[in-house]
């Protein structure tokens, strides 16, 4: 699936260039940098760096809007049905995988952002961020510290294997 969300992405913003389909792609829910940093590095032959820092980039601008904005958002569409129910299974599938943060708290938010595995990239951490009531400068720091390990981790791992 993320294999075609990719392709997807790339033929739609293909008026783009390319380091802005990267950014793009690693701004997205799902693909996050581990879809951006492979696109960057296998389709566009970017070099180690450059794929880093744009799909870094890219995962990190979404993190200040998602941590200011979620809960006021939730709190005025809890009065509808179905948001609600989205709510409450998002609520929950977060708190499945989110044990260490509700242990360590922002410290756990840097472990749980840095595991480059699905549902548990900068998206996730921002909710599970909300979840837990931790304060904004905490969360940010936190998710920014996992994003850049993820990177690194992704990298390597898309370097080493294309």
């Amino acid at each position: 699936m993320k294999e075609k969300l990719v392709h997807f992405f790339i033929e739609t913003f293909s008026f783009l260039p390319d380091e802005w389909v990267v950014i793009v792609i690693s701004a997205m829910p799902i693909l996050e940098l581990r879809g951006g940093l492979p696109v960057a590095y296998g389709i566009y032959d970017f070099t180690f760096w450059k794929s880093y820092w744009l799909s870094v980039f890219g995962n990190v601008l979404p993190i200040i809007p998602l941590l200011l904005l979620f809960r006021p958002i939730s709190n005025w569409f809890m009065r509808f049905n179905w948001y609600e129910r989205m709510y409450t299974w998002l609520y929950e599938r977060t708190m499945k995988k989110s044990g260490n943060v509700e242990k360590f708290g922002a410290l756990g938010l840097i472990l749980f952002t840095a595991v480059p595995l699905p549902t548990t990239g900068a998206y996730s951490a921002c909710l599970a961020a909300a979840f837990f009531a931790i304060r904004f400068g905490y969360a940010f720091l936190s998710i920014v510290a996992g994003v850049l390990i993820a990177g690194i981790v992704m990298g390597i791992l898309s370097f080493s294997i294309l």
